[in-house]
């Protein structure tokens, strides 16, 4: 009934707590029962979408007091008290003090669930406005983070913000210096998590002999040398962001450990029994195929299944050139800014040749050579070059054009009519050109049986 939002129900009374819990499960909400507040607000704290039912009277932190942490925590969070024909001064008092409305036992069940259902709506419209507010905000902060106007740059910013204040994991997909990384904190940065920690694992450089201490944190005594307790990096990502950063090269071994912390969102620290709730969302990054390395066992598929929930494919340079310049030019500032020097102007045939470059680093080997460029170094694609100044028009020209060709044809999968379409050309004019690149069109088209060939009857 309402996806993705919780209902915290807290009461002491274990026949009690069944009881409303089956109730409200049988009439469309997800419930998290707990005997206790302070089981219950860890469950609260970060971005927590939901409503709170709780007793007033209870061990420990009673609900008047678990009420003021909820407000300092979120005002905004509905909190409907539940109280005994002797509390209900109290219940008014919470009233007053912020809580949605109060429920005086015995009550029918139907009254609990009219106004759960209520303060859900109410809660479920809230999120909605915030999140279309952060998203009106988003739209020009994440242009800044996120440089470049080309077609495919426009779609990965949508694609972040839409998926930002979801609870889902997302798993970043792209060569290596495609800024999957900047994705990730820019998930982070533009959804309601962004007031808690951003948290990113490399998880090839992590020694398996520190893997879950780092990971899971532990006690004071759970092995030589540890004096105090230690918070793991996903407890630190409580409320916040948890960066899986190279996670195809996690050991199988380690693999297997993570996986439990990721499918409970709970963890364990070494030397402790005690498991702690976390509540965190993950960012998955890689260069890899990780369900062509699942399926050669060199992943395991029941992570890769439990990552691949929503995926986000960064272009590499080569496929996005026009934006080239607006990201040469920033980070020429950026590298004058840094290194106390002037950016000298950029000749038009220095910036064609960068261009035409294929760029295997993609963004941060643009980012190096303009590092280099204001330094005045030599080094690959040096815009400074004496290479550059060697290519004639035409053969600027050339390489420009046969790059647009190239970028269209594997947009459309080596299919001539929606190339044609998208350049403005007529066929004969396409194949010429074609024949005067040396390219070959078939390189472009998917092999037969794959998605998008004539044999699946469509493109993926």
């Amino acid at each position: 009934m309402f996806e993705g939002l919780k209902v915290v129900f807290v009461e002491d009374d274990l026949a009690v707590r069944s009881s409303v819990s089956e109730t409200l499960e049988l009439a469309g909400f997800e419930v998290a029962p707990f005997e206790s507040a302070e089981e219950a607000l860890p469950q609260i704290a970060g971005a927590f979408a939901g409503i709170v039912i709780s007793d007033v009277r209870l061990p420990g932190i009673d609900g008047f007091a678990l009420l003021r942490q909820v407000r300092e925590l979120d005002p905004t969070i509905p909190v409907i008290m539940v109280t005994g024909h002797g509390d209900v001064s109290m219940a008014v008092e919470a009233m007053h003090c912020g809580a949605y409305d109060f429920i005086e036992k015995p009550f029918a069940m139907e009254r609990l669930v009219e106004v759960a259902t209520r303060a859900m709506e109410k809660r479920a419209l809230r999120l909605e406005v915030d999140t279309l507010r952060r998203q009106l905000q988003g739209r020009h902060a994440i242009e800044a983070a996120l440089l470049g106007n080309s077609p495919a740059m426009r779609a990965v910013r949508r694609q972040i913000l839409n998926l930002a204040d979801t609870p889902a994991d997302v798993l970043v997909f792209g060569e290596t210096g495609t800024g999957k990384e900047v994705v990730a904190r820019c998930l982070h940065d533009f959804s309601k998590r962004s007031k808690a920690n951003f948290v990113a694992i490399n998880c090839g450089g992590l020694p398996e002999s520190l893997f879950e201490s780092e990971i899971f944190g532990h006690e004071a005594g759970a092995f030589t040398n540890a004096s105090k307790r230690r918070v793991g990096k996903i407890e630190h990502a409580d409320g916040g962001t948890l960066l899986l950063d190279e996670i195809e090269s996690m050991p199988m071994a380690l693999q297997v450990k993570l996986l439990r912390a990721l499918q409970e969102r709970k963890i364990e620290r070494l030397g402790s029994n005690q498991q702690v709730a976390v509540d965190f969302r993950i960012v998955a990054a890689t260069k890899a195929d990780l369900k062509e390395l699942s399926e050669q066992q060199k992943f395991r598929s029941d992570l890769y299944y439990r990552l691949n929930v929503a995926v986000l494919e960064l272009p590499p340079l080569r496929e996005r050139r026009e934006d080239i310049p607006v990201l040469f030019d920033h980070f020429s500032l950026q590298a004058a800014l840094r290194y106390g020097r002037e950016a000298p102007p950029l000749a038009g045939h220095a910036m064609r040749t960068l261009m035409a470059a294929d760029w295997p680093g993609n963004v941060r080997e643009l980012r190096n050579a303009a590092d280099r460029y204001v330094l005045g170094l030599p080094g690959p694609q040096n815009p400074a070059g004496a290479d550059a100044a060697r290519l004639t028009l035409a053969q600027q020209m050339d390489m420009v054009e046969k790059t647009l060709i190239e970028q269209a044809l594997k947009q459309h999968s080596g299919r001539p009519q929606p190339v044609c379409e998208e350049l403005g050309i007529g066929k004969k004019t396409l194949y010429d050109k074609l024949h005067r690149h040396g390219i070959v069109i078939d390189e472009y088209r998917p092999a037969p049986g794959e998605n998008g060939s004539a044999a699946t009857g469509g493109i993926a």
